[in-house]
């Protein structure tokens, strides 16, 4: 099953405070902030939420589509996507505009803050999503406002099944654009902090936003995550990282895991268990897609953590 992949593809410049930003901002001050954190270490990485989603649904075997926007300087990433066997038929590179740029700084909780600009991200409505892309489903994460409205439009009037996944994209949109990405959507994916966002951007509790998708994801990091379907909630542990290294991307290979769970057919138990098994993998790895473990790797870990294979 191919599975179409509608979001952003960045380059991720990574920063590391060898601190706590906890010990750095007084909530009192907080409407006068004015702050600056010493970061020795800087890298720059290949992102963005459509990269880092097909790099990881390749590694489980998947069949991912990109359909992203870039820019002038994305020559290495498209050698890159060339590299990795990821077709880039429908990544349209824009020649008055930049890739888009993620500006991350991680705290020594993994706690991150994020400056992003979007960049050719900005131009993403120019692509469409069409039947001759032959794919079965599909996810909006991350993108230009009007794009992800567009395609989440596009996907439904196709009856192409859809996650959504607004990630740090949400405050983009009103709670009534937000009710009506839910409607259109067969599964909504957030991560806690999202999903009360969520909640109070549209007035309408998560319980209830799950009654109207097939199926309401939650991650809560190192809490794990929790299922919501068919009237059922189905908590999947968070699995024992290797090593934690860099919580940058770790929700993109969740997706990833989700979307290969759906494409198989697999129950959502089955389907949640994997995609912690790769969020484990990529938090033992810097930077969003460095890590290269084989299918025979991920199914070694997939055997420690649960007991059974893939």
């Amino acid at each position: 099953m191919r599975t179409l992949i509608c979001g952003s593809m960045a380059y991720d410049n990574i920063m590391v405070f060898q601190g706590h930003f906890s010990d750095q901002i007084m909530p009192d001050q907080i409407h006068i902030l004015n702050v600056s954190f010493l970061v020795p270490q800087l890298r720059r990485e290949f992102g963005g939420c459509a990269g880092n989603i097909a790099h990881n649904l390749k590694l489980l075997g998947g069949d991912p589509l990109i359909m992203a926007t870039v820019g002038s300087d994305a020559g290495p990433y498209l050698t890159r996507l060339d590299k990795l066997g990821l077709t880039r038929t429908h990544v349209r590179q824009h020649a008055n505009a930049l890739t888009a740029q993620a500006f991350i700084t991680t705290d020594l909780d993994d706690n991150q803050i994020t400056a992003f600009h979007p960049g050719a991200m900005n131009f993403s409505h120019l692509d469409h999503v069409s039947g001759w892309m032959d794919v079965d489903l599909a996810i909006i994460a991350p993108d230009g406002r009007d794009g992800m409205l567009l395609h989440a439009r596009e996907l439904a009037a196709q009856d192409i099944p859809f996650v959504f996944d607004p990630g740090q994209g949400l405050p983009m949109f009103s709670g009534e654009e937000l009710l009506n990405f839910v409607k259109l959507a067969t599964y909504v994916a957030v991560n806690d902090y999202e999903g009360k966002m969520l909640e109070e951007r549209t007035g309408v509790t998560l319980d209830k936003i799950a009654e109207g998708v097939e199926a309401l994801i939650v991650t809560r990091g190192a809490e794990g995550s929790s299922i919501f379907t068919s009237g059922q909630r189905i908590d999947i542990p968070c699995v024992k990282a290797d090593e934690i290294l860099d919580p940058t991307g770790c929700g993109d290979a969740y997706r990833a895991g989700l979307l290969y769970g759906i494409s198989s057919g697999l129950d959502w138990r089955k389907t949640g268990q994997i995609a912690s098994v790769m969020g484990s993998i990529k938090i033992a790895s810097r930077g969003g897609q460095n890590h290269v473990p084989t299918r025979e790797e991920i199914n070694a870990k997939y055997l420690r953590a649960f007991g059974e294979s893939l």
